[in-house]
């Protein structure tokens, strides 16, 4: 394995170490603790079959073969955006089939936070998801597709920042019992927006109207999330699955 591939794997155990060490900081959600060990279990499992699949599908779906071209699922190329998409899709799906009717993203917020900061350094190490040519004094260099090396904009680190940042936030909102059951939202909407505007500074086609496929799915992810919270806002009985 070369150095950068190791790097990234070992930035990606790290992250997962930092997920599981918040969770056990942080104060355990007492809806998560009246679920069942098997209700905990399917909706991790849920979370994380969904958010590989998501995470995967857009590269799949442009190879020659669409989704029977089974060695796309193994190559590189992943995008976070729609792994997040797809891992709450699966688990308000999980939730809806097997009647859960507790919210969870709570317990989810600060430590996905804290693993999405560590785990971008993989990619920094790893020299993908980099920026747009850039002259600014913190540039990095970077290996371009066609085997060029280019100063560019480490939005890895950028990426890296915000989530740290958000994870700060989140803390203080959970530490102060402030907006109990939206956390998760905000912070999926906060990055949608987040990655919508960074998406200027990245070399990414063009893909509709003159955006990339990234700032479409996070308008997607914005809009879906924007729509659950009004519905939580609403009295009485919600006719959806319970919010994340």
């Amino acid at each position: 394995m070369s150095a950068p591939r190791l790097a990234y794997a070992c930035f990606m155990l790290l992250a997962i170490g930092a997920f599981v060490l918040a969770q056990r900081l942080l104060p355990r959600n007492p809806e998560v603790a009246r679920l069942s060990f098997g209700q905990r279990m399917a909706l991790g499992l849920a979370a994380f079959i969904g958010g590989t699949l998501g995470a995967k599908l857009p590269f799949v779906l442009v190879a020659p073969n669409g989704i029977i071209a089974w060695e796309a699922w193994f190559t590189d190329g992943k995008t976070i955006v729609a792994g997040l998409i797809g891992a709450y899709i699966a688990v308000e799906v999980t939730k809806l089939a097997t009647g859960i009717r507790a919210k969870t993203g709570d317990s989810f917020a600060v430590p996905l936070a804290f693993a999405m900061a560590v785990g971008r350094w993989g990619c920094f190490c790893n020299g993908c998801c980099y920026g747009v040519p850039t002259d600014l004094p913190w540039a990095v260099s970077f290996e371009q597709r066609d085997g060029s090396v280019a100063l560019c904009h480490p939005t890895q680190i950028y990426e890296s920042i915000f989530h740290l940042t958000m994870a700060g936030v989140l803390v203080w909102l959970t530490l102060s019992d402030r907006l109990p059951r939206q956390r998760l939202k905000l912070y999926l909407i906060s990055y949608g927006v987040y990655r919508f505007l960074t998406e200027f500074i990245r070399p990414e086609p063009q893909w509709v109207l003159g955006m990339t496929f990234y700032q479409w799915a996070a308008l997607v992810l914005i809009a879906g999330l924007a729509i659950q919270w009004q519905f939580d806002r609403r009295p009485g009985p919600i006719s959806l699955a319970a919010a994340i």
